[in-house]
């Protein structure tokens, strides 16, 4: 039997961890209760909720009381911006991101925009970064939140998230990131960063789809995008996903406690990898920063060809992707990228490698192979 391709798309979605699993299952089949029901069947489930509320507020340093659970980041992100332009709409009239947002972010105040809000949108420089200065010259009166990313979902690069937020804080402008590529791969601490309302995505790792947070500070009001019944403090109605809660909590705990050693692990393989294929294709690019970068990542322009056509042609050894997984069907240049500077050459050669727990060293060798080979054949 023919072994499966590596997978090198841990950006796009991880598996769900084994323990994670464990954990789920009793919550899909004994513990079935309501968390708002009062017997014991619903308060077994509304402490395993809580429980799970704990164990997401102890990966990034904050109180229990601060996670709101989502469905997904999409809808944390979103909670976060229209939740704040809602309740401050009679007060402010300006937010400001970055150009290389996620969609999720960047549709929420395009539509924000398209109600009468200005939007101010920060370039970013050719490393993918917004600089701090950019932010603080961008701030008016009337800003009322600025979002930008913790760390870039394509290129892995890393946002200056606590010298943005001593720009904002004394001015009482509140800050968002979407840290759904860096929790679990490096340290997101929300005291730390500054953030008044951090993103969590929990596919990204090793808890299900369908399952998100959104910390929100404490004193931080925001209105729902919804309206129902007063679950998650009243900012997300509906009955509570248990299960899948249950698998977020339990995907933190592991993620808190090995992070240290998945850190170097991560990024041991992750220039493994790009140390072969340097090796191999001679003029190879990095993108991205050097070194503010997620542990796991690895964009790369291969010169002369086009990365959809590189990766179709080594798809028998190696999943991976181009860029955002959202974008992966159309194949048009990267906008982040783009926003970058990148040439259309290299930007066009562009393929996005991102390694995960699972990964190995020999999948390494092979993925390079892969390429190197796959390469050599277009390059011809």
């Amino acid at each position: 039997m023919e072994a499966e391709p590596v997978y090198l798309d841990y950006n796009a979605t991880t598996p769900v961890a084994p323990e994670v699993a464990d954990a789920i299952e009793p919550y899909l089949r004994e513990h079935f209760g309501n968390p708002s029901s009062s017997h014991i069947y619903g308060q077994k489930a509304k402490a395993a909720v809580e429980q799970a509320r704990g164990e997401v507020a102890a990966l990034i340093g904050a109180r229990p009381e601060e996670i709101v659970f989502t469905g997904c980041a999409t809808e944390a992100n979103n909670l976060a911006i229209q939740g704040v332009a809602q309740v401050l709409a009679g007060t402010k009239r300006h937010l400001v991101t970055s150009a290389v947002e996620h969609p999720s972010v960047m549709q929420p105040f395009l539509k924000l925009r398209e109600e009468g809000w200005e939007v101010t949108i920060l370039p970013v420089d050719r490393h993918g970064r917004v600089n701090p200065i950019a932010v603080a010259r961008a701030i008016r009166p009337d800003t009322a939140l600025v979002s930008i990313m913790h760390a870039n979902n394509e290129v892995g690069t890393i946002q200056p998230i606590a010298e943005i937020a001593q720009i904002t804080r004394p001015k009482g402008i509140l800050l968002h990131t979407d840290a759904a590529q860096s929790a679990g791969k490096i340290p997101v601490h929300v005291y730390k960063l500054g953030a008044d309302l951090l993103t969590l995505a929990g596919h990204k790792f090793y808890a299900p789809k369908g399952v998100g947070a959104l910390y929100v500070r404490n004193g931080t009001l925001l209105a729902p995008l919804q309206v129902g019944a007063s679950h998650e403090h009243g900012l997300r109605p509906g009955t509570e996903n248990v299960p899948f809660i249950v698998g977020l909590g339990a995907a933190a705990k592991l993620a808190r406690r090995r992070l240290p050693k998945a850190q170097v692990y991560l990024q041991t393989l992750r220039d493994q990898l790009y140390a072969q294929l340097q090796a191999g294709v001679p003029r190879l690019v990095l993108n991205g920063h050097a070194e503010a970068r997620l542990p796991n990542t690895l964009n790369i322009s291969f010169p002369g060809v086009n990365g959809h056509e590189l990766l179709e042609a080594a798809a028998q050894d190696l999943a991976a992707s181009t860029g955002s997984a959202c974008h992966s069907g159309d194949h048009a240049v990267s906008g982040v990228l783009g926003a970058m500077k990148v040439s259309a050459a290299r930007a066009s050669g562009a393929v996005r490698l991102s390694v995960g727990l699972y990964t190995t060293t020999a999948d390494i060798d092979r993925a390079a192979r892969a390429l190197i080979v796959a390469w050599k054949g277009l390059h011809l």
